[in-house]
């Protein structure tokens, strides 16, 4: 099992120089490789394969004008070259939209890391190339520090995959891939139905709920900072405006870094909070999780509600839950988007379709009187337990 690790740098400024060269290097690779694909296509011949382009790029590299790409390592520009045809072999297969040029403002840096040169320890990381030097005190600027000890594995028995470097407009990021062995322990306890909301982040049909993060008074500060930005932003724009043309001024980029904390911090605080929940309810090991597949695009239409959706990161909870159940071998059944979950009784099984969405209490003929969230995590556990006793 193949196990993903993020962690933040804290490179200096030389090593910051280097990050962004590496990068820009990069982007260089992967829109040369897009360019000679397009200009290939219309001279009227077929797909390049990757390895043809790595050895034009090699030649490339020997020419005076492009001597510059000696300075960096062969790897990061072999791999964006990869990179940009498995983009094409993607569309070809229909699995995303047409390659893209990476613009130099809005594309994220980042580069590729040999996984078999990569080295790491407790608080460091080794990037390869930086120093040209083979002496030990020059040696020292591809070590960059980790803000976390120990968080990644290292030895010589550590095997890593797929290493990157990415910058998200702060600060700079290092992943990685660990195989790691598979602890199982077969779950002894029944399966949990999950009821995603607005007025509760989730409802689990063994009685537990979570609450609304965005709630909190701490949630509400960092949201009323943001918007109070946001305005001043907006009237610096206005303020410098000339004609059609907006002109950013030095203090507008401080202000947008402020914004882009404090947007930050509010991810970071909403993505915590959904970890606790999911680590949670998966380290009670039970027999299945089931969760309900929902439209939130077609959520995101209603201008009352589109604020409040996106603020609860429902895709992200649906995403912790399913990577978290696959590694604790836990069955994660994802149920039909047209299955009435809150107008179905748990009791007779009669669909109430008049329901509507301020009825927050559900009242049956029968007599059921249930709140409505609970019952819609009640039936998605039935809807689990159907789906199991189907296959078996």
């Amino acid at each position: 099992m193949i196990k993903s690790i993020k962690v933040m740098l804290k490179p200096n400024n030389k090593q910051k120089t280097k990050l962004f060269l590496y990068a820009n290097t990069a982007r260089f690779a992967y829109n040369w490789t897009i360019a000679k694909q397009q200009e290939n296509f219309q001279n009227g011949g077929k797909f390049i394969n990757d390895s043809i382009l790595r050895k034009q790029f090699t030649q490339m590299k020997k020419l005076d004008e492009f001597n510059w790409l000696n300075n960096v390592s062969n790897n990061v520009t072999k791999q964006a070259i990869k990179d940009a045809c498995d983009a094409y072999k993607r569309f070809f297969k229909g699995l995303s939209k047409y390659p893209k040029f990476k613009s130099k403002k809005k594309s994220t840096p980042s580069f590729y890391q040999d996984n078999v040169k990569i080295k790491f320890t407790k608080t460091h990381v080794k990037v390869e190339g930086f120093a040209s030097s083979k002496k030990s005190n020059k040696q020292k600027i591809n070590w960059i520090r980790l803000a976390e000890k120990g968080r990644i594995p290292f030895g010589e028995n550590v095997k890593y995959t797929n290493p990157r470097f990415t910058f998200d407009g702060l600060n700079w990021w290092v992943s990685v891939g660990i195989e790691t062995d598979s602890n199982y322990s077969p779950s002894k306890t029944e399966g949990i139905g999950i009821d995603l909301g607005i007025k509760d982040l989730a409802v689990c049909s063994d009685g537990k709920v979570y609450g609304n993060i965005n709630k909190t008074k701490r949630i509400r500060q960092l949201e009323k900072k943001k918007r109070r930005l946001q305005r001043k932003i907006s009237r610096k724009y206005e303020k410098g405006r000339e004609g059609n043309r907006y002109r950013k001024t030095n203090n507008i980029i401080k202000s947008e870094k402020k914004l882009l904390k404090v947007s930050r911090r509010l991810t970071n605080i909403r993505h915590n909070y959904i970890h606790q929940i999911t680590s949670e309810i998966v380290n009670r090991k039970p027999m299945f999780i089931v969760l309900e597949d929902l439209n939130v695009k077609g959520m995101m239409k209603n201008k009352h509600l589109a604020e409040s959706v996106q603020q609860q990161c429902f895709h992200e909870f649906r995403r912790q839950i399913e990577y978290k159940s696959n590694w604790n071998h836990i069955r994660f059944i994802l149920a039909d988007r047209w299955f009435p979950s809150s107008k179905l009784c748990s009791c007779c099984g009669k669909v109430k379709k008049d329901l509507k969405l301020s009825d927050r209490t559900f009242e049956c003929e029968c007599g059921n009187i249930v709140d409505r969230d609970y019952q819609a995590s009640i039936n998605l556990k039935k809807y689990g337990e159907n789906v199991l006793e189907s296959a078996s």
